[in-house]
């Protein structure tokens, strides 16, 4: 495997050449999140390598054909790249939802750092297959294992692989089964957002070992779960503001208002519970999302100046809605709430119950996964 040393001099670090690997690395260790154990993996793999020649950032798409150095420069910058959306199978007229991408690289090093030379890892979700040539590189492709639901993603992965010159073990299938026949492993990596933790990872993971993996429901999904194995139980705490897609057999349900709202009235009411706290307070949107798995919120501010502003909720079945009108200077708010479910009802007796319990901060809750399922509790 080619080691730092032996890269070519115009793609060390500070060696002026802004759209290299070198850059990439100058970003990181400006950052301080480069560490010495991790520093080999990232100078050898070229990011390049994992990267269509059409992806987008932010808001935009970036094209090597259009624009060479621009490609490079988004390439080589801490930012996550999008490389597909709806699972590759895009319609006219559908919502465009990101599907796989190249993860911001900060982000991926704070997941690796639980890793240790030696380890055997498992990682669920391949994508790219950028993060598994970094555990190839460190640990070996012996002890490396890939597993991706999507057979095109895994293709891929595996020739941007072999462009790198790395070879790990690659599986094409339901991620949330794990890879048994390479089991046990020290550390079970997760690229991908999941609700509930499946038992198989904690079967497959060693005794002592760790699983790490983006956590949350539809109503927040913005936590790394890390649980250790010990005795076929698995037990941890919540950390982190992760943004991953959703592994695709617990994804959210995605569209646009006209896909709930249909012009139907609604049951209305009042409610004193301001709704932008849900958007601002993340404790109490990790909270409810404990109670309310299901559903998703949208705050949408007027275009007007009134800093007026909808809130919005959606169930995952698209059998209901809510909304809650907020007008500043106001202490109770209109509510409309439509369907079997009173969604709004719902997300306020689970704040109630929050604030009730004395507010705690995230890093309170425990989860705990077992033969029988998942908890989390204070």
């Amino acid at each position: 495997m080619d080691q730092a040393g032996d890269r070519p001099a115009e793609e060390e670090v500070g060696g002026g050449a802004m759209s290299s690997p070198g850059r990439l690395l100058e970003i990181l260790r400006n950052k301080g999140a480069l560490t010495p154990e991790w520093t080999p993996a990232v100078a050898a793999v070229d990011r390049a390598h994992f990267v269509p020649d059409t992806f987008e950032v932010g808001d935009r798409t970036v094209s090597r054909a259009a624009d060479e150095a621009e490609w490079r420069r988004m390439v080589y910058a801490d930012l996550p790249l999008i490389t597909q959306h709806n699972d590759g199978r895009a319609v006219a007229g559908q919502i465009a939802v990101p599907t796989c991408s190249t993860s911001m690289p900060s982000l991926m090093l704070a997941m690796a750092a639980s890793v240790r030379d030696g380890d055997a890892v498992l990682e669920i979700g391949t994508g790219t297959g950028y993060h598994a040539a970094w555990l190839a590189h460190r640990l070996g492709e012996d002890r490396t294992t890939s597993i991706e639901t999507d057979k095109a993603l895994h293709d891929i992965a595996r020739d941007n692989l072999a462009r790198a010159g790395l070879h790990p073990h690659l599986v094409c299938g339901d991620g949330l089964a794990g890879v048994p026949g390479r089991a046990p492993f020290d550390r079970t990596l997760a690229t991908c957002t999941v609700r509930d933790i499946p038992y198989a990872w904690v079967a497959q993971t060693a005794p002592g070992g760790t699983i790490l993996t983006p956590w949350g429901s539809s109503f927040h999904s913005y936590s790394f779960a890390t649980l250790t194995v010990r005795d076929g139980r698995a037990t941890g705490r919540f950390s982190g503001r992760p943004a991953f897609m959703w592994a695709r057999q617990q994804r959210r349900s995605y569209g646009r208002i006209r896909d709930w709202y249909h012009g139907e009235e609604g049951e209305r009411a009042t409610t004193a519970l301001d709704p932008r706290v849900l958007e601002e307070d993340p404790d109490a949107r990790f909270a409810v999302g404990l109670k309310v798995r299901d559903a998703w919120p949208l705050l949408c501010p007027a275009d007007d100046g009134s800093d007026e502003a909808t809130y919005w909720l959606f169930d995952d079945a698209r059998s209901s809605w809510a909304t809650v009108e907020y007008v500043p200077g106001r202490d109770t708010y209109e509510t409309e709430q439509h369907g079997p479910r009173r969604l709004w009802d719902e997300v306020e007796a689970a704040y109630r119950a929050w604030t009730a319990e004395g507010a705690p901060t995230r890093d309170r809750y425990r989860i705990t996964v077992t033969p029988e399922g998942q908890t989390v509790s204070l």
